[in-house]
């Protein structure tokens, strides 16, 4: 049977204590939420309007849009137009999605070897770039012609690299082999 990602989590002070010396279970990493992205440029509203439901539909739950902060004149963009919208996934919905994630999508990603340790931060946070939102099993075949990127970052309470490393193969992560 299949560990859920919540039960790994809660799990993981068994796991790593005896490495990183944790006295107490409020020491081991957990994860703090997951923000998924995708950024639209100066795209039309049409567009817009797909990435946006189809983040939705991904995620299970409705994107904020996020504005441009400064003007640019060479990319034709004004202070205040959307450029990009995230999603920030937190509780239930955040291990479902991690699951969906792990479990799912990244084995159906093409010629998929494992994630960099480069992605992870010196705080401990993971940050995924996927290229086809076509990997979830919501993006149905029909949506093939408006395909778009996302970034997701799995944020930690992990305090180094080494130890969310450490976390993040105890939660079943794909790393590539060194």
């Amino acid at each position: 049977m299949m560990m859920l990602t919540k039960e790994k989590v809660s799990q993981s002070f068994e796991a790593l204590s005896e490495k990183f010396g944790y006295t107490n279970r409020l020491q081991s990493p957990k994860i703090v939420k997951i923000v998924v992205s995708s950024g639209v440029g100066k795209a039309d509203k049409v567009k817009k309007q797909v990435v946006e439901s189809r983040l939705a539909r991904i995620t299970g739950q409705k994107p904020s849009p996020r504005a441009a902060k400064a003007s640019i004149a060479q990319f034709k963009m004004r202070e205040g137009d959307i450029v990009g919208y995230q999603v920030t996934l937190r509780g239930a919905r955040m291990y479902d999605f991690l699951d969906k994630l792990i479990h799912i999508a990244l084995p159906r990603t093409r010629d998929f070897r494992g994630l960099s340790a480069g992605a992870l931060d010196e705080m401990g946070n993971l940050t995924i770039g996927i290229r086809d939102n076509t990997i979830f099993p919501e993006a149905s075949e029909e949506d093939l012609k408006d395909v778009f990127g996302l970034a997701i970052t799995i944020v930690t309470t992990a305090k180094t690299t080494e130890e969310a490393e450490a976390f993040f193969r105890h939660l079943g992560i794909p790393f590539r082999a060194q």
